[in-house]
């Protein structure tokens, strides 16, 4: 899996630290942790990053998603 974020030049690096983490699905607390920054900072950089547009887009392989699998055996 990958993800891309379109819209990232937009985005201060400290805000683009913030979103990859919330993306993954880390919490506030996590992203504090890893960043050893506050609550309220975390807080306030993905909203900015919301503010300023981003979109996210996870490619996914056809492979991973079984779309490709078993195909010659479905023509036999």
């Amino acid at each position: 899996m990958k993800i891309e974020i379109r819209g990232a030049e937009k985005l201060s690096f400290r805000e683009r630290q913030v979103v990859v983490l919330k993306e993954m699905g880390k919490s506030t607390d996590e992203i504090t942790r890893i960043l050893k920054v506050s609550a309220s900072t975390v807080a306030t950089l993905y909203n900015r990053a919301r503010n300023k547009g981003y979109e996210v887009v996870i490619v996914l392989p056809g492979d991973v998603m079984g779309i490709f699998e078993g195909e010659d055996e479905d023509e036999a």
